[in-house]
């Protein structure tokens, strides 16, 4: 009976990670730990850094802002909808997009940028308002995701060799095979 007692948890959280560090640190440790925010995001900066430092430059800022700009949105007018279809298409389309190493002009990087991070911006906005995070939280996934792109855009950009390129183009594969799991997790439950 004690033993039972103490392994029950005093409480269960679901998405957001409490650090007890404060809101910004809670916000970068919840794009660190969330899959659904990580994996397309690292997804489109291989993408980019894949084609060239000026698309991984452009990148850099471009996600940044536009996830910044989601979240300002997301903080003033939340949502609590949860949108796994854009999870999915999010993982597969980037990942297949990396695994073909896709040649893109810069517009269209660019695009892609604005549009994945104002979506997951905004929804990650929508989650730091339910939280009471606000700006702090947002603030610190903005911070998390710049590092994150610009390491690994940078990773990309400077593999040369084909197989370095190949391996790269493996990464962006295990990303659309995550999206293929999470398709057949998400027909299973329906």
């Amino acid at each position: 009976m004690v033993a039972a007692g103490i392994l029950l948890p005093a409480a269960a959280q679901a998405h957001l990670v409490s650090t007890g560090l404060g809101p910004f640190y809670d916000g970068l440790s919840h794009f660190v730990l969330t899959p659904e925010d990580l994996l397309p995001a690292l997804a489109l900066a291989l993408l980019v850094g894949l084609n060239g430092a000026r698309a991984g430059r452009t990148t850099l800022f471009a996600l940044p802002a536009a996830w910044l700009a989601g979240g300002l949105i997301g903080l003033a007018w939340p949502t609590t909808a949860s949108v796994p279809a854009l999870t999915i298409v999010s993982f597969l389309v980037l990942g297949i997009m990396v695994a073909a190493d896709l040649r893109l002009r810069l517009v269209w990087s660019v695009a892609l940028a604005v549009l994945l991070g104002g979506v997951n911006g905004y929804l990650n906005g929508s989650a730091m308002a339910g939280a009471k995070l606000g700006l702090a939280g947002l603030a610190g996934i903005v911070s998390a995701l710049f590092v994150v792109v610009a390491l690994a855009a940078a990773l990309a950009v400077a593999q040369r060799a084909p197989w370095a390129r190949i391996a790269v183009r493996v990464a962006g594969s295990w990303v659309a095979a995550a999206g293929l799991l999470l398709l057949g997790w998400s027909l299973r439950a329906a």
